[in-house]
């Protein structure tokens, strides 16, 4: 097993040995927030056909040139054309078409004049403005043509893209598997919100309600959460029957030096591989990281803070190559920090703040924990190893 690794080492152990799930076939009432694992393309020209984009009138540009108010042209109106209908008629020199929103175009006209510029005559109507070839014309194909890639793979879809979808008449999509992933607390202290009054000694657990939480912000649902206390054998036989109908298993607590820290004596109970232990950061050093039968257990810290930094920085690399999804990738700025930090950072820390146009705003309290301080916060500002002091008004790297 690997010790005092820095996190660059950790994202390569956690990665390495994984494969991204594969991907199934959904509806698209089932496909938002899910990725595409394949390209999308049109089998169709959308519109499909030539249409009106208001109601008015169809009719030749040519026809109505120089019309208005005091010199309106009169045309022959042939037919009534409602949206869902197919026009029969053609349009000829001195003929219009009575047209609506959404309705197909009759051939011979090269564009529509709106009802209101007109006295909406039904069988010879008087047009009041010129209109110039192609204005009010909608093309078949001109959002997109048949043969188009609509979407690429790896596109993570939100509400426009299922419009998208569904108007080229596409029913189903492939997606990536997503992760099912399940949590497990540790500790004699913990106790769950539900206990009232709370018991002398303990606390209550934020950490199976703030990660399964943040699963959900990404998309994955948290397919069980447990807690457990600081028993060895009852931890190996509680992470083995969660693997079971899991992907992958994430645990917070019993990481570090104590003698109730159980997970080095749990995980070789079950026959896990040890992978690494500690990694050259603060918050979150003790995180461990273990595969058993190829399935990864990352072990964070049981501080509520340091759990969530040690889980954006290595659970959402370790989600990414189970599901190559976009908002599991790391993303960073440079941005120009507002507040001073003037405590010294031996080891490479990461601070909680407040990501916006290019700035950060940290919160005064760093204990890791403390929840409060949290909120709002979206993003982590990396201070560097032997860093003195962060100084207001340089530039930083932060991991929104």
């Amino acid at each position: 097993m690997r010790e005092r690794i820095s996190l660059e080492e950790a994202w390569a152990l956690i990665t390495a040995p994984l494969c991204p799930l594969g991907e199934e076939q959904v509806d698209l009432d089932h496909a938002l927030d899910r990725t595409l694992s394949r390209d999308v393309w049109s089998s169709i020209d959308q519109p499909p056909f030539d249409r009106s984009p208001l109601d008015g009138y169809a009719l030749q540009s040519q026809d109505v040139q120089g019309a208005c108010l005091e010199h309106p042209v009169s045309l022959r109106v042939v037919e009534r054309v409602c949206a869902g209908e197919v026009p029969r008629q053609r349009v000829t020199p001195g003929t219009a078409v009575r047209i609506m929103t959404g309705a197909p175009l009759p051939q011979g006209c090269d564009c529509v004049v709106r009802q209101e510029d007109t006295d909406l005559g039904e069988a010879v109507v008087q047009v009041y403005a010129s209109v110039s070839a192609n204005q009010n014309f909608i093309g078949r194909g001109e959002d997109f043509a048949a043969g188009t890639c609509l979407l690429s793979a790896g596109t993570r879809l939100d509400a426009a893209a299922l419009g998208v979808l569904a108007s080229a008449g596409c029913d189903q999509v492939w997606v990536y598997r997503r992760p099912r992933v399940a949590l497990l607390v540790t500790g004699d202290e913990v106790v769950s919100p539900q206990v009232h009054p709370l018991p002398p000694g303990k606390i209550y657990t934020a950490n199976s309600h703030l990660l399964s939480a943040r699963l959900r912000q990404l998309g994955v649902k948290a397919v069980a959460c447990g807690t457990v206390g600081d028993d060895p054998h009852e931890t190996a036989q509680k992470m083995k029957g969660l693997l079971e109908d899991c992907d992958c298993l994430i645990t917070t607590g019993g990481v570090s030096v104590g003698e109730r820290d159980v997970l080095h004596q749990a995980l070789p109970m079950v026959g896990a591989q040890q992978v690494f232990w500690r990694v050259q950061m603060k918050p979150g050093t003790p995180a461990m990281y273990a595969l058993l039968d190829g399935k990864p257990i990352l072990s964070l810290s049981g501080n509520p803070f340091a759990a969530v930094a040690t889980f954006e920085l290595l659970g959402r690399p370790m989600l990414h190559a189970l599901c190559p999804a976009p908002q599991f990738e790391l993303e960073t700025r440079r941005a120009v920090l507002d507040t001073t930090f003037d405590r010294p950072s031996g080891m490479r820390r990461f601070l909680r703040g407040v990501y916006q146009d290019g700035h950060v705003r940290l919160p005064q309290d760093h204990s890791s924990g403390s929840l409060c301080s949290l909120v709002g916060c979206n993003c982590l500002l990396e201070a560097p190893a032997g860093s003195q002091n962060l100084e207001a008004g340089e530039k930083y790297t932060v991991y929104l």
